[in-house]
This record gives structure tokens, sequence and C-alpha cells, in this order.
């Protein structure tokens, strides 16, 4: 059995599954019950200055008969006081020690606020600090959250501000709604993180009802944007943690958050440079024992690898992550139809017909059955058969010989600008 504990910039956990900033770790009830569930660790629900939530507050996504697609919220931090938050993880600790307890913290952007609330929140035992610049709605309208997290200068004068006092390690959360993550990724290192989590919930609106015309969620009629998690924001958030681990200039740990739902989700994310997960969405559609599916998972596709210990796993896809203008021109592949396999369904033909390259033909074989090719000289590769394709196997994507050398957009440029320059030195002798 693989090793499961992970060292997140000096934060150790039994394993890298994580409760994630939440409604799941709003109490110590709900802490110690997920850590007996198995989780590794949980990142308390925000502290700071108590606040009034509203009702209702939760509305999800629903596609194409999957539950829960997406979630969004119109909730804020911690709803109770400071003081009981901080005995229930002084005794959240007690009773598990080897499991990991990362206070959430969001003040006013003013350095005796910080100062204040990290003194007494690591006076209570907590393993680390992470810093809430992602919040989207309502405490960004006070200008913490985003507000904050939108602005580098701001995450590294006040992520300098917690470091001057903090004595456990400090991880920036950082909003996803930024044209670049990495701006303030490497704001936080600037002010001295040890560590950056991401992604924070996006701005986003679930949707309208189409009878009253009301917003989803609505508070007596009026509606507000929210933040949008769950599996449908994953895709984002690995681009994101994509981004800062292959930045030479973010060289801090990453803790992955977005979408997290299974234990190949986890390891996608960790495969891309996060050395642990956080999880929220699922914990709440599902309840605190899916991590033991998590658990059972991650260990078996371990020892089938022959990987020792988790953090083996930690940023090896990262090389292969680039840029579009990095990529080989000329590598080629085409879509093949296994018509023993094949319901002649159609949508392959129909989504090639009417959206791609038209280069796939209904014909009959030698029975007069109806059968589906693909003429290769025309198919580009693009996929998109195999992916509307709904039964595994039907449509494989094969890779051809190409007739030339490898060769990316750059590549090519470049050498367009070389023989430009010969051209001109010709001309002007």
């Amino acid at each position: 059995m693989a090793d499961l504990c992970i060292n997140l910039a000096g934060i150790k956990s039994p394993n890298p599954f994580w409760l994630a900033s939440a409604p799941p770790t709003n109490s110590g009830y709900q802490v110690q019950r997920a850590f007996e569930a198995g989780w590794g660790g949980a990142v308390w629900k925000t502290l700071g200055e108590p606040i009034i939530n509203t009702s209702s507050r939760f509305a999800a996504v629903s596609f194409n008969g999957q539950k829960v697609a997406g979630f969004n919220n119109i909730e804020l931090i911690t709803d109770r006081p400071l003081e009981v938050n901080l005995k229930e993880i002084s005794e959240t600790k007690k009773r598990f020690p080897n499991n990991t307890i990362v206070a959430s913290l969001m003040v006013e952007p003013k350095q005796e606020k910080w100062h204040e609330i990290v003194k007494k929140v690591e006076a209570v035992g907590v393993d680390g600090l992470e810093l809430n610049f992602g919040c989207p709605h309502g405490m960004a309208e006070r200008g913490m959250g985003s507000a904050s997290g939108q602005v580098p200068a701001l995450v590294e004068k006040q992520t300098y501000w917690v470091k001057e006092v903090a004595k456990t390690p400090v991880i920036v959360k950082l909003t996803p709604n930024i044209t670049d993550i990495t701006a303030t990724a490497e704001a936080a290192v600037k002010g001295g993180a040890d560590a950056v989590s991401m992604i924070n919930t996006i701005n986003s609106l679930a949707g309208v009802d189409l009878d009253t015309w009301n917003t989803i969620p609505h508070v007596a009629g009026k509606g507000a944007h929210g933040g949008y998690c769950g599996p449908a924001v994953k895709p984002i958030a690995l681009h994101m943690v994509g981004e800062c681990a292959r930045n030479p200039r973010i060289n801090i740990p990453i803790s992955g958050i977005g979408g997290i739902s299974n234990w190949q989700n986890a390891v996608e994310f960790m495969l891309m440079g996060a050395s642990g997960v956080q999880v929220c969405t699922a914990a709440m559609h599902h309840g605190f024992r899916i991590v033991e599916d998590m658990i059972d998972g991650l260990n078996n596709y371990l020892d089938e690898k022959g990987i020792a210990s988790v953090m083996e796993l930690v940023g090896k896809s990262v090389p292969k992550y680039s840029d579009w203008g990095n990529l080989d021109l000329n590598y080629s592949v085409v879509a093949r139809i296994n018509n023993e396999v094949c319901i002649n369904c159609n949508k392959c033909h129909i989504a090639c017909e009417d959206t791609s390259h038209q280069c796939i033909d209904m014909l009959k074989d030698e029975k007069g059955n109806s059968i589906l090719k693909v003429r290769e000289e025309d198919c580009v590769g693009c996929n998109l058969c195999a992916i509307v394709c709904p039964v595994d196997g039907a449509i494989n994507m094969v890779e051809v010989p190409g007739e030339l050398p490898p060769m990316t957009w750059n590549e090519r440029q470049a050498a367009l600008g070389a023989l430009s320059s010969k051209i001109g030195i010709v001309k002007k002798s």
C-alpha cells in the first residue's frame, strides 16, 4: 500500500484529501465527523467578524439528468462568534492531533486587523492559515475577498502583514475572477506566502425562474451574483493550477480546489502541480463518506502504477503543459470507426457533416448493412466524432505517420524571420 501522507509547505496530513473552507467545515461537530470518516484535513470556514446570512442562499445547475453539475451560493463567511470557533478548533485539534486543521481568515485590509486575528487563531493550535482573497460576493462589496484578491498589490501587502506575525505556514487562496491568476500568485510569493490555493468560486448567476422571473436563488424577490463551484468548474481550476505550476516565479506548493469529486480528479490536480486537494461541493452532495472511495481508489491506482508515495505524482504532467505556439503542427491523428461496435446512431456523421469537416460517409457493406467510414485523407483529427459517440470503443483516434518533420508555430515563425533577414541582406548587397 502506498504512502498517502502529504507535506504542503510544512503542513503535514495523513492523506491529500481536505475539506475546503465552506459550509461542511462550519463547526467542530462537522469537522470531527469528517475526520472520523477519513478526511486528512479541513480548512475551517472563514473566520472574521461574524456576519448575517440570507435565506435562501444555495442553487444548483443540473445538466442532462446529472444533479449538481454546478453549484452556486451567496453564503458568506462564518456567522458564529470568533471565540466559539476558536474553542471548537482547539477541541477538535486535541481530539484529532494527526489531522490537519487550517484556519481560513478574512478581515479588513488593515495591518492591525490581520495581526490581531492571526495571533488569536494560532494560539489555539492550527497547523496553518489560509487567507481568503477569493470570495466574490457579499464580502467583496465590503472591500474584502475578491476585492482584495483582484489587486496584486493588495495581495502582496496583506500577505506580508500576515507573515510579519505568523508562526505557521501561510496559504493564499486566489480568486479566479481575474484575467491572469499568475499575477496574483506572483504577488502572494512576493508577500512571503508559503503556498497558494486555487480556485475560489467564480462569479455566477445560477438561473432565472421562467414562471416568476425571479433569479435562482432569490431573497424576497431580489437576487445577486454568487460563487460558482462543483464539477463544471474543474477544467477552469485545472488550467489555473497548471499555469501557476509551470511559472518559475511561483515556486511554492499549490493546494488544488475546484470541482474535485473523486480520486481520479485528485490525481489530475496533483499531476498538474497540486500537492494536495480540497473538496466542497462533492461532500455537500454526497456526504463525508465519499472520502472512503477516494482513499481506496487512490491507493489502488498508486499500487497499480508501482508508486510508493502519493507525493511522487506532484507536477509530473506540468512539463507536458505548454503554449499553443509550442505544439507540433505536423502531428496527425485520424478517426477510425469500428463497425462491429458501432450502433449506427449516426451522431458522429451528423456532427461531422453539420459542424466539422464532412469526412464521414454512410455506406453499405457487402451484406447491405449500413456502415460508417471515415475518409482519412479529409479527416483533420478534431476528435468531435469520438466525443459525441455514445459507445466506448466505437471510434478511436489513431496517430498516422506524417510526411513532414515536427515543427511548431514558433519554430515556423522563427524560420520565416531568419529567411526574411537573409533576403533583406541579399537585396541590400
